[in-house]
């Protein structure tokens, strides 16, 4: 994504995104954004809550199929609904705008920066393991290099976005061709007769519907990402053509190579061995790649990198189209007026994922932000249901049989309330924060400016003043925009 070149001055002085992505750079932004960290660290958590090799698979298998039937559902959904933003857009476009703002209130206070913290997490782990062979690293450490990481790319994204955006094309090609080696070694392992590990694969397998979902939920982290090129669906050539070819393409390349990655994890590392892993594929390489074997750590380091870039930069765009609605404060969509970096959002975006850091499971930030993303996921699937009723006659590019709306719908709902038995405090905590989202619509959103309270324009004017002064921005003009 080039926020740099996309962001055009025209003749009446307004900031408006340029259609540059094409077929090739969708495809990239997708596979990209979906081999993040997930896949080196959510194995644990899905063999965690599943309890053998062999339910882990199909769980594996399972997320794989429901991802590809949520993104054709997006096909469809972006094709109709041409507007970036992804599900905020679609559900205020079907639901109107307290939905729509909830969504963007929890992507604000718990969605994007728990993803953020973990895929920070997760490159710190990967990078610090080398140095303590023999134990797992010291919890401060990751900490600290966690929040290096996400300071260092929020200062990169300020500055000049081209930067972050050819570490971008060099990270998306190294984590491709890690998975790649990983999986060889454990083919030539398999082929050499290395089968012990899947003998009796279901036995001790965990079938309480709770922990199934947490399972389902470690899992689809790693498939998360689908979505991603919907948030830019404005910047993309084409995109009836573009943007169901480039979900076609993507989500069969990397549902089979989650797959056989997992194979060869378990054909190489017992089921214990993987449980005590902070880091399963420098545990991995540790144990089959002999001397060659650092080439693993780098390689997800730098993957977590890309991830961590995209999901700052697809954040950005969030911010954008919420604040275009009126959902933001205007402080929050300003763009540098020499760099056009959305230098306040980045920062406060940054600044949210520090606080989670202090977080010390990994896997309980996964459950505090995937109740509230599969529950606007699946409330934005609604929607699709909603306009073939509401409106049959809208035109359609990609139009799918209903049973895949409806099919993912019916499992969403699996993935949102059944932890509301299994693992209540932490969905609670999830609910919390989304129902927090009412009164501040109420106040800030639905009153008209009059009613407001006096204090808070005179906030947001101090803040929108203050900001520009600090960051040298100002605010993306645009038809649409609403002030809040």
């Amino acid at each position: 994504l080039k926020m740099a070149d996309d962001l055009q001055k025209d003749s009446t002085n307004s900031l408006k995104l340029k259609k540059e992505l094409s077929l090739l750079h969708g495809v990239c932004l997708i596979v990209g954004n979906m081999i993040g960290s997930g896949i080196f660290v959510s194995p644990k958590g899905v063999l965690l809550y599943s309890g053998s090799y062999g339910l882990s698979l199909v769980i594996w298998v399972i997320g794989g199929i429901f991802s590809v039937i949520g993104a054709l559902c997006y096909a469809e959904l972006g094709t109709t609904i041409t507007k970036s933003g992804a599900s905020y857009a679609y559900i205020l476009e079907s639901f109107g705008g307290l939905l729509a703002f909830i969504r963007l209130w929890t992507s604000l206070l718990i969605v994007d920066p728990a993803s953020i913290a973990v895929i920070a997490i997760t490159f710190a782990n990967y990078l610090v393991q080398p140095f303590y062979p023999t134990c797992i690293p010291p919890y401060m450490a990751v900490r600290l290099v966690a929040a290096m990481i996400i300071s260092l790319l929020t200062a990169v994204n300020c500055g000049n976005v081209k930067w972050g955006n050819t570490l971008q094309v060099a990270s998306t090609v190294a984590k491709v061709l890690a998975l790649i080696v990983i999986i060889i070694a454990g083919m030539v392992k398999l082929c050499q007769g290395y089968t012990t590990n899947f003998e009796n694969s279901f036995d001790d397998s965990n079938l309480n519907a709770g922990d199934l979902a947490l399972a389902l939920y470690s899992a689809l982290y790693s498939y998360s990402g689908w979505d991603t090129l919907n948030f830019v669906t404005e910047e993309l050539k084409n995109p009836e053509r573009n943007l169901p070819l480039s979900i076609a393409i993507s989500m069969p390349l990397v549902t089979v190579i989650y797959v056989l990655t997992n194979v060869a994890y378990y054909t190489v590392l017992d089921l214990n061995t993987v449980l005590d892993s902070e880091a399963v594929a420098v545990t991995f390489a540790d144990e089959i790649l002999g001397f060659a074997r650092w080439l693993i750590p780098i390689s997800v380091a730098i993957s977590c990198y890309g991830g961590l870039n995209s999901t700052l930069i697809a954040v950005s765009r969030l911010y954008f189209v919420g604040s275009r609605e009126g959902h933001l404060p205007t402080a929050l969509c300003m763009i540098h007026v020499n760099r056009y970096t959305p230098i306040p959002a980045l920062i406060f975006s940054g600044g949210m994922s520090l606080i989670y850091l202090v977080v010390e499971d990994v896997f309980q930030l996964i459950n505090y932000f995937s109740f509230n993303y599969w529950l606007f996921i699946g409330l934005s699937i609604v929607s699709q249901i909603y306009l073939r009723f509401k409106f049959p006659d809208m035109p359609r590019p990609v139009k799918l049989s209903l049973f895949f709306p409806i099919t993912f719908c019916l499992c969403t709902v699996f993935l949102v309330v059944v932890p509301l038995y299994s693992d209540t405090i932490n969905t609670m905590v999830g609910i919390a924060v989304a129902l927090s989202g009412v009164p501040v619509y109420y106040v800030c959103i639905y009153l008209p400016p009059d009613r407001q309270p006096k204090c808070l324009r005179k906030l947001l004017g101090f803040l929108t003043v203050n900001v520009q002064k600090m960051c040298l921005c100002c605010a993306v003009d645009s038809e649409d925009r609403k002030e809040m």
